[in-house]
C-alpha cells in the first residue's frame, strides 16, 4: 500500500483536535496536512495569513514569541474546541546574524530564545492542564539536529535555544507521563523548505558564491548526508504523524533525529 492510500484509509485521529504552530509553510504545513488526512480537526497558527486561502483548517494569526498572543491562542482554542488532544510546537526560526559571538547582541539572543524555546514553554503551560484533566494527550516539540550539532558561524543563537528545548522537553515528559500525557521531540536535519532556501541564498550572497556551492558547503560542514539529499517536509510529517498516533502509545521522552543519516555518532 503506498503512502497516499494509507493517508486515505487510516483515520485513527478521527475526533482529535490538533494544534500545529507555524502551520502555513514548510514542515508545519506538511504536518497539518498529514494529521488532517488521518481524521484530525486541525488548528494552525502563524504570524501571517497562509498563502493558500483554501486550507481547510481553523487559522489563528499570532506571533507566539509574544506572551499575549500565546494567551489569546489558548483562549480561542479552549472556547471553540475545549482544548487540544495533540499539540505540535513547530514554531521556530533561525533569522539571526551569522559570524559567531561577536555578531550577536542581547536582542538577538533574547529573540532566539523567545521564538525557539519560550513560545513552546508558554503554550504547553496554557494547554497542558486540559490534557492532564483528561489523562491523555500528546505534545511534540519540533527541534533541530543543530541542537546537538552546533555550527558556530551560522546558527549559534538558534542552536543554543534548540538545545535548551531538548532538555525542557525531556524534563516535561518525565513530569507528565504518569498522568497520561506523552511528550516527544523530533529533530529534523535539512529540509527542503522556503526557510531553508532563504537561509542558503543569504549565506551564498554573503560568501559571494552560488547557492549550489553553498548547499554543498553546508553538506560538507555537517560531515555529509549519507542519503545525499535534503528531506522533503512530507517525510518529516510522516514521522510526526506516527508519534502522535495510537501506534506510538509507549513512546515518550525520546528525541527522534530524522536527518538522512547525518548525525555522526551512535546514540
Amino acid at each position: 500500500m503506498n503512502m497516499n492510500n494509507q493517508q486515505q484509509t487510516e483515520q485513527n485521529l478521527a475526533g482529535k483536535i490538533a494544534l500545529v504552530t507555524g502551520g502555513t509553510k514548510g514542515i508545519g504545513k506538511a504536518i497539518a496536512a498529514r494529521l488532517a488526512a488521518a481524521g484530525a480537526t486541525v488548528v494552525i497558527t502563524a504570524r501571517n495569513q497562509p498563502d493558500d486561502a483554501e486550507l481547510p483548517y481553523h487559522f489563528i494569526e499570532a506571533d507566539l514569541s509574544l506572551t499575549k498572543d500565546v494567551t489569546r491562542v489558548a483562549e480561542e482554542i479552549t472556547a471553540q474546541f475545549g482544548g487540544v488532544d495533540i499539540l505540535i510546537n513547530n514554531m521556530g526560526a533561525n533569522t539571526f546574524p551569522g559570524g559567531g559571538f561577536s555578531t550577536l547582541n542581547d536582542e538577538h539572543w533574547d529573540q532566539a530564545f523567545q521564538v525557539n524555546l519560550f513560545s513552546s514553554v508558554r503554550l504547553d503551560k496554557a494547554l497542558l492542564p486540559q490534557m492532564l484533566a483528561r489523562k491523555s494527550g500528546v505534545i511534540i516539540h519540533i527541534s533541530s539536529t543543530s541542537g546537538q550539532f552546533p555550527i558556530w558561524e551560522s546558527t549559534m543563537a538558534y542552536t543554543s535555544a534548540k538545545s535548551a528545548l531538548n532538555a525542557y522537553s525531556k524534563a516535561l515528559s518525565d513530569e507528565v507521563a504518569p498522568q497520561g500525557v506523552r511528550v516527544v521531540t523530533v529533530s529534523p536535519g535539512l529540509n527542503k523548505t522556503e526557510a531553508m532556501s532563504y537561509f542558503l541564498n543569504d549565506l551564498a550572497k554573503k560568501a559571494g558564491i552560488s547557492v549550489e556551492e553553498m548547499t554543498q558547503n553546508l553538506f560538507n560542514r555537517l560531515g555529509g548526508i549519507p542519503l545525499g539529499r535534503m528531506a522533503d517536509p512530507v517525510e518529516t510529517a510522516e514521522l510526526v504523524y506516527f508519534l502522535v498516533s495510537p501506534k506510538a502509545s509507549y513512546i515518550t521522552g525520546a528525541n527522534y533525529h530524522i536527518d538522512g543519516g547525518n548525525y555522526p555518532v551512535v546514540r
